[in-house]
Order: C-alpha cells, then sequence, then structure tokens
C-alpha cells in the first residue's frame, strides 16, 4: 500500500512570504484535584501556543503538545524558545512539519529528543498552515481540499473515580460517547469501567483507553471481560511498538474493535499500522507528530482502507479546533475528542466553546482556523510569554 505523503496542502498556492516574528505563550491551569492517570497523577493542565506572522502581516496559530510527563510542558516551553528562533529564520510559509523538523534533526540525533522536537515542528506546522488559509481567506478545513462541516464528538479523559460526575457534566453539553481510562488502579480499572457501563442512558455509548498498559497475554483476559459491554473501542491495549503480531491477535479474537495513533510518530509505522489490518480507529496527535500537513495525508490513507480516521487530542483549544478542521476536511465518520475535565484553557480558547449542537462540534466560522484565540480571559493562567523577531 502506498500512502501520499505530500507536504502541500491543497489551498491554493500563494507567493511564498518569510516569517518574520515568533511568539511562544505557556499556560497552566492548576487543577482543583489531581487526576490519576497510568503516568502519575496530573496536578495541572497546560498549554502551549505559537504565534507567527510573516512579513506582510499575515498571523497564524499553534499549540505544542506538552502533557507528559510532570513538568513536561516547562521542559518544552524552554525547548521552543531555545531552538525555533534559528530554525525559521529564512524559512518561509511553504514549508511545514516536514522541513521544520528536518532542520532539527541533528539536535534529535544529538540530543535523542525525537518526540519534543515532532512536538515543537508540529505546532509550527499548524500555525503556518493556519496563517496560509487565512491569506487564502479559507477556512483551514477547506484550504486543506474539505468541505466546513459540524463533526462528531465524544468526551474522553473520563477518570474511574470520577466518571459519574464527570459524565453528567458532558452530558449536559450534549455528549454520548464517553471515554473512560483503564490500566490502572483497583483492578485494572474493570469494575469502574462495568459499573460506568451500567450507568448509562439510553443511546449513549462508552470507548475505554488503557494508555499501552498490557503485554498481549493480559490484553486478551481483560479485553474478553470487557467484551460484554459493546464498546465502541479499546484504546491502546498494548504498547505503541509492540509486534504488529501482537496487535493482529488481539484482531482475530473480535473481541472489541482497537484504536491507536497518538504514540505513532512517522510516515512509515503509520504505513506498517494501517496497513497491518488490526486497527478499526487511527488516532493520529496533530500536535504531537505531523500537524495539520503530516497528517492529512494519514488520515486519508486510513479512510481509503476502510479504517475510521478520529484524531487524538489533549491540549488546549487550538489544537482542538486545529483537529477539528482536520476530521472536517477528511469527511467520513470519525469522531473529535474533547476532554471532559473541566479545563479553560480548552474551553476558553477553542472560542465557541465545548458545547455540542446535536451530537456536533461546530467550528468557528472566519478563515483560518476561524476564530482568534481570546488571551485576555486567560491572562491570569499565562506563565510565561516570549517574543523573538525573526530575522534572515
Amino acid at each position: 500500500m502506498v500512502i501520499e505523503t505530500r507536504d502541500e496542502p491543497v489551498g491554493r498556492k500563494l507567493m511564498s512570504v518569510a516569517l518574520s516574528r515568533l511568539e511562544i505563550l505557556h499556560f497552566r491551569y492548576a487543577l482543583p484535584r489531581s487526576i490519576p492517570t497510568i503516568m502519575g497523577d496530573m496536578k495541572h493542565r497546560p498549554a502551549l501556543l505559537v504565534r507567527i506572522e510573516d512579513e506582510e502581516g499575515g498571523v497564524g496559530w499553534g499549540e505544542i503538545w506538552c502533557n507528559f510527563p510532570p513538568d513536561g510542558d516547562l521542559y518544552r516551553a524552554r525547548l521552543a524558545l531555545n531552538v525555533l528562533p534559528a530554525a525559521l529564520v529564512g524559512l518561509d510559509t511553504d514549508h511545514s512539519f516536514e522541513h521544520v523538523f528536518r532542520r532539527l534533526y541533528r539536535l534529535v540525533l544529538q540530543a535523542g529528543e525525537p518526540g519534543p522536537v515532532a512536538q515543537i515542528a508540529a505546532g509550527i506546522d499548524i500555525a503556518i498552515c493556519d496563517l496560509k488559509a487565512r491569506r487564502d481567506g479559507l477556512l483551514v478545513a477547506e484550504w486543506l481540499g474539505g468541505k466546513s462541516r459540524p463533526v462528531p464528538a465524544y468526551a474522553s479523559g473520563i477518570s474511574p473515580d470520577q466518571s459519574l460526575k464527570q459524565i453528567e457534566r458532558m452530558r449536559g453539553l450534549g455528549y454520548q460517547k464517553f471515554k473512560q481510562r483503564i490500566g490502572f488502579g483497583p483492578n485494572n480499572g474493570l469494575t469502574a469501567a462495568e459499573e460506568t457501563a451500567s450507568a448509562l442512558q439510553s443511546g449513549e455509548q462508552l470507548m475505554l483507553d488503557a494508555n499501552q498498559a498490557w503485554d498481549l497475554e493480559t490484553a486478551l483476559q481483560h479485553c474478553n471481560r470487557l467484551a460484554s459491554l459493546d464498546l465502541v473501542w479499546m484504546e491502546e491495549p498494548l504498547a505503541a511498538d509492540a509486534p504488529i503480531d501482537d496487535w493482529k491477535a488481539l484482531t482475530r479474537d473480535g473481541l472489541i474493535p482497537l484504536a491507536a495513533g497518538e504514540n505513532i510518530a512517522s510516515k512509515e509505522n503509520f504505513k506498517l499500522t494501517i496497513g497491518a489490518g488490526a486497527l478499526s480507529f487511527l488516532q493520529p496527535d496533530i500536535c504531537k507528530w505531523g500537524g495539520l500537513s503530516g497528517c492529512l495525508s494519514i488520515a486519508r490513507a486510513a479512510e481509503a482502507v476502510g479504517l475510521t480516521y478520529c484524531p487524538h487530542f489533549l491540549g488546549g483549544g487550538v489544537g482542538l479546533v486545529a483537529s477539528a478542521h482536520l476530521l472536517s476536511a477528511v469527511g467520513g465518520h470519525g469522531l473529535l475528542e474533547v476532554d471532559g475535565s473541566e479545563n479553560p484553557l480548552l474551553e476558553v480558547l477553542s472560542g465557541n466553546g465545548l458545547g455540542l449542537r446535536d451530537g456536533h462540534f461546530c467550528l468557528p466560522t472566519g478563515p483560518g482556523l476561524g476564530y482568534v484565540p481570546d488571551m485576555v480571559s486567560v491572562k491570569d493562567l499565562l506563565i510565561s510569554h516570549e517574543e523573538v523577531r525573526l530575522c534572515r
């Protein structure tokens, strides 16, 4: 199978304009109570945004993934400030994720930092796509070659110890599909998942996310137990780099449809995953790898062979809206992931809030991402704001 990996999306071609200014905005929201996860307790919800300008006054916004490990957002904010100014000097707006990552590749090798560097490049890619779409007078979804449409969404981040409270809150916003974390805590969270499933109302559905918790034998045992819950999917029951044959073995039993993709970080590995036929749902994260330009062809290749593209996302509102644009552009029946934890950096910075209309998330309607993020309402959560002029 051939996966097309065109760097340049299909919006109208622009005259190349050099970037002239970079801003890095780091936010943190202190959670009222820690959120337990398999990676440890989360005490904050961070957001790391980038804003770029070109020499003709064009502006674009992007977001860098920065959730783990604890305080990983502090490191990425400093890393972005240290490496991006030199990487962006002389870089024009015809360049995207692949080009930015290539400029930083010696650092990837020398420091052993492929993940954080890819995340920084992904954030810049989103900002470049936003800038170019704004200058073309198109929504990002249109600029990527698709249509702007409301996209179906589900609420994620449901904690085993707070599931009913969180579901009630998101139900009030129009959500009917919910994803609960398992793979840790008492009994690996299995009993809590069963209790949540039994409490759902008519028409509501449940997904589970094990966050790479199990080996094949354990995954088979747990999926066999949970099969009667009629789940939409089981997410990452195995490690992202587990042998393809293990994923296929889990699929052969036909117990629960499988989902994964947030921790795949190369075109080659996406190609192998799509071709293996083990997944029903593919979940690239545009803020973690690839940005919009890198994930566009991956999502289309997945849909072309019968997988459902469902963007993974955990962060602030800019990345959420960008993910919604890509899902809208690709089409299909995929679902947008919306974190169900209280987080003003997600709700306020998404423009229109998180409420659904008939089960769908509506895109803002202006050019580019469709809106300008509201910095004033979250100014008290701003940790740092760095501005750099880029000289040729």
